[in-house]
């Protein structure tokens, strides 16, 4: 029983052995490995648009031309009749009415108070910065010259001189902003409770200008002459050229005079006692 046994053992061994499949090993290739890394990091390609349908569009409105009459499209024809002014419309905003900032005044602003004027003509005031010409009248000039009974006079010096005596340095208030400026300005002024337009035409040293306030008042200085509408004034007794002072005595320079080409003492006075 043993070598049966021992016979079988080797029938299957040899059986087993015959079944076996041979397994072969393929030659690795180092290019492949490189390839299929690149294959995986490569951007993957975009579909193609020629499978992706736009969407429909709505149809467009079909567009019908007309004709243009050149007449028609021509510049309208003015009207042959007289044009009529018509009001102007309302500003669209309050900013089109602005006009520039008055000077601000205090609450209690009667007029600028101006020290110590100078007057250049009759009528004309310089002080503190201002250069201020009286309203209502018209200004004498200096160098005007009036002619009365046929003779010619200066009266624009003669109203100026007695601008000046009543003006005498005295303050004058003036209807002008606190700051002065450059220009000429035009303003009413007046000293205590004299005003110094109304002055000027009542006494003839300035003319009352058209429309203003002074016009009757410069027709009774121009009725009465007074001022420049007067005669020349009376120089008879004033000389021209005021005499010259008589020299006055000189103290001798010498103790010694010339008597004859001859040097001699000059006479000394007593010593006194």
């Amino acid at each position: 029983m043993v070598p049966a046994m021992a016979a079988l053992v080797v029938a299957g061994g040899r059986t087993l052995k015959g079944s076996e499949s041979t397994v072969a090993v393929d030659q690795i290739d180092p290019s492949a490995d490189t390839t299929a890394e690149a294959d995986r990091n490569a951007t993957p390609e975009e579909p193609s648009t020629s499978a992706i349908r736009a969407p429909a569009q709505p149809p467009k409105p079909a567009v019908h031309s007309r004709a243009i009459d050149p007449d028609v499209v021509a510049p309208p024809e003015l009207p042959t009749g007289d044009l009529e002014r018509v009001e102007p419309r309302a500003p669209l905003s309050k900013l089109a009415l602005a006009v520039p900032p008055k000077p601000k005044m205090p609450d209690d602003w009667n007029g600028t108070k101006l020290f110590q004027p100078v007057a250049p003509a009759a009528g004309l005031i310089e002080a503190k910065g201002y250069s201020v010409a009286i309203s209502g009248i018209d200004v004498v000039r200096q160098d005007e010259t009036c002619t009365t009974d046929g003779k010619s006079w200066p009266c624009g010096i003669r109203a100026r001189t007695a601008f000046r005596a009543f003006l005498r340095g005295r303050a004058v208030v003036c209807t002008v902003p606190p700051e002065g400026g450059r220009d000429r300005v035009a303003a009413e002024c007046r000293i205590g409770k004299h005003d110094v337009g109304q002055w000027l035409v009542e006494n003839g040293w300035a003319r009352a200008a058209k429309d203003g306030p002074y016009v009757e008042a410069g027709d009774k200085a121009q009725s009465a002459k007074k001022g420049i509408f007067g005669s020349a004034p009376n120089l008879a007794g004033i000389s021209a050229v005021p005499a010259a002072p008589a020299p006055a005595p000189q103290a001798p320079g010498s103790i010694l005079e010339e008597d004859g080409g001859v040097l001699k003492p000059a006479d000394q006075p007593a010593p006194s006692e």
